[in-house]
């Protein structure tokens, strides 16, 4: 899943293209809005919040789509030929005069009013790139769950907004605690440690083509897709396992040594059949 900002790079690719500029084409393909057309309507912007885009256009209405694990959005400059899938994976096209930006995959896509936007994104937490962040209140939602497990709690984009799967698992190196701690157990200087971290690489990363966690020369990464491989620490093997509550599980990375806490159930190990409650 994109992280926000992954999200944030995509969201200014399209406002560079769409921005203040008149559509001259519009193709939704999904049931729902097959009959829709913004035709003719200025593009005024296109904003994210969290991992969600939200494109906006003149006369009230706003475009509101969400990458989840494999959507994008592509643009292209005008006879460019299109390379984002098959043509049966286009959800919605949004065209002007020299640009056409195409949404691939899209899990989550609706037309609003603009006025109406708060219920598509309302109930996020604050955004660690954007200009609500509160840092207090993140910590706040993220304690008011003592008992659920920390990378749980940094995936719940209610709590605070941007952090998807890489990230977690490399805040949680950092801190040198499993994903698997209740939030209740880590310590209130390490809590607000962990919410400065968050902010610090989000915003390293917000335009850099490849994302970075470490300072370490050829390894981009501490312990995300580095299952067995050498922590950069302690050179003990990297492990993986499934984190989630049976409907959306995750493959989480940690190094045994170097971050202390409870570990996984053995049935939760990738590539084994999952349990529910690890930890």
């Amino acid at each position: 899943m994109p992280e926000g900002d992954t999200v944030r790079q995509a969201a200014r690719r399209l406002h560079e293209a769409l921005a203040g500029k008149v559509l001259t084409r519009s193709d939704f393909r999904v049931p729902r809005y097959a009959t829709a057309d913004l035709t003719g309507r200025t593009v005024l912007d296109v904003t994210p919040r969290g991992k969600h885009l939200l494109t906006r256009v003149e006369g009230g209405l706003t475009v509101h789509s969400h990458l989840r694990m494999d959507g994008s959005w592509k643009v292209f400059a005008a006879g460019q030929r299109w390379s984002g899938g098959p043509a049966h994976q286009i959800r919605v096209i949004l065209g002007t005069a020299d640009r056409t930006a195409v949404g691939y995959r899209l899990p989550v896509l609706e037309l609003l009013r603009t006025a109406d936007e708060e219920r598509a994104v309302g109930h996020l937490g604050p955004d660690l790139l954007g200009p609500d962040w509160d840092a207090e209140q993140a910590l706040a939602n993220l304690r008011a769950e003592p008992a659920r497990p920390l990378g749980e709690a940094l995936l719940d984009q209610r709590n605070l907004a941007g952090i998807g799967n890489v990230y977690k698992c490399e805040l949680c190196f950092l801190l040198g605690v499993t994903p698997w701690l209740p939030v209740g157990d880590l310590p209130a200087a390490h809590a607000v440690k962990l919410v400065a971290h968050a902010k610090r690489l989000l915003e390293a990363n917000r335009d850099r083509p490849v994302r970075r966690t470490t300072g370490l020369r050829g390894q981009d990464l501490f312990v995300y897709g580095r299952a067995s491989r050498p922590c950069p620490r302690c050179g003990t093997s990297v492990r993986v396992a499934n984190q989630g509550d049976g409907s959306r599980e995750r493959p989480t990375y940690w190094c045994p040594t170097c971050q202390a806490g409870p570990a996984p159930y053995p049935g939760d190990f990738a590539g084994t059949r999952p349990r529910r409650g690890a930890g």
